[in-house]
């Protein structure tokens, strides 16, 4: 058995000293992040992000690049275009499936941010050398990549847990379905009309006129 104290390898003593360096790095991202508090939650942030890097996402693929409940995910995306940060709209090629579009404010919002940002990192590169600030870049551009290689092959492999939405006759309850014993804490999601929402296998689709809208 190996020692509690003994060496350890190359690469953990290296994410051990990352680890502690980049406690400034994130030190400035929550400092710029703090300007944009009273406008969007952190989760919403992170919503919004993900939305610009995917233009047109589908609720599904959000909930799974946010690590939440298609559900949770849902009534995020309800108080984001309660705030007008972002548009919900038909899918190009299937008219079922609703996208997620960032409004002109959501895209003021992260240049807002960003601006912010770039201002602190420049104060700090600022006081570095030429080759400490080409080091940083390189190994960070190289780090970014193998990040992002991980990430997508861990979504890859993933599946978001789904609701059985009202209406859908092979969901619990319907003809085509088992029993539904969901209990009362079964969601049941409604238009303004109160009627329910349509549901095409496990994409929701927004009745006209879109859900309640809820503010954050």
């Amino acid at each position: 058995m190996a020692e509690l104290n003994g060496p350890t390898d190359p690469e953990t003593s290296m994410a051990a000293a990352l680890d502690a360096a980049a406690a400034s790095l994130l030190g400035i991202w929550e400092s710029a992040r703090e300007g944009t508090a009273n406008r969007v939650s952190g989760a919403q942030l992170r919503a919004v992000m993900v939305v610009e890097q995917a233009d047109g996402i589908n609720l599904r693929r959000l909930a799974t690049q946010l690590d939440m409940l298609l559900s949770s995910a849902s009534r995020l995306c309800d108080r984001l275009v309660a705030a007008g940060m972002l548009e919900r709209e038909p899918g190009r090629f299937d008219r079922r499936e609703i996208s997620l579009h960032l409004t002109p404010e959501a895209r003021r919002l992260l240049a807002e941010l960003r601006a912010d940002r770039q201002a602190q990192l420049a104060a700090v590169l600022a006081g570095m050398t030429p080759a400490g600030r080409d080091a940083l870049l390189s190994g960070m551009r190289e780090f970014d990549e193998v990040a992002r290689r991980q990430q997508d092959t861990t979504l890859a492999g993933e599946s978001v847990e789904e609701e059985e939405w009202p209406g859908d006759p092979d969901g619990p309850g319907g003809p085509g379905g088992p029993p539904d014993r969901s209990g009362p804490t079964r969601t049941r999601w409604t238009d303004s009309s109160g009627a329910p929402e349509r549901s095409v296998g496990a994409t929701r689709e927004w009745p006209t006129g879109g859900p309640v809208a809820r503010t954050a």
